[in-house]
C-alpha cells in the first residue's frame, strides 16, 4: 500500500474525480470548491509532481490554446496503480470506521 499524506491523498482523489480535465489550475479551483479553502497553484504542481513519481498518476500535455497565449496545458489522469491505492485507502478507513458504531 502507498503511504499517501492527506493532501496527496485529496489531490488524487481529485485528478480522478475529474477525468481528463485536471491540471495544475483546474485542481486548485477543485480544491478551492470541494474543500472550502485555497491552495496556490505551485503547492498543486509540488503534489502532482510526487504522484507522478510515486507512479500514481501519468501526464502528457494537451493542445495548444490561443487563450493560453497558444501555451499547452500539462493533463494528469490517474493511472490503475492510484485507483487501486485510493480502493485500498478507502476499504481501511471503511473497516475503522465500523469499528466505531455511534459514529459510523
Amino acid at each position: 500500500m502507498h503511504s499517501l499524506g492527506n493532501l496527496e491523498e485529496t489531490i488524487l482523489l481529485l485528478v480522478l474525480a475529474m477525468d481528463e480535465d485536471a491540471y495544475g489550475f483546474s485542481v486548485s479551483e477543485a480544491y478551492r470548491e470541494h474543500m472550502g479553502k485555497t491552495i496556490s497553484i505551485s503547492a498543486v504542481h509540488t503534489v502532482l509532481a510526487r504522484l507522478e513519481k510515486k507512479g500514481l498518476i501519468r501526464s502528457e500535455l494537451g493542445g495548444a490554446t490561443s487563450e493560453r497565449g497558444g501555451r499547452r496545458k500539462r493533463i494528469f489522469t490517474v493511472t490503475g496503480t492510484g485507483e487501486t491505492a485510493l480502493a485500498e485507502i478507502k476499504a481501511s478507513r471503511q473497516k475503522l470506521w465500523s469499528r466505531i458504531p455511534r459514529l459510523s
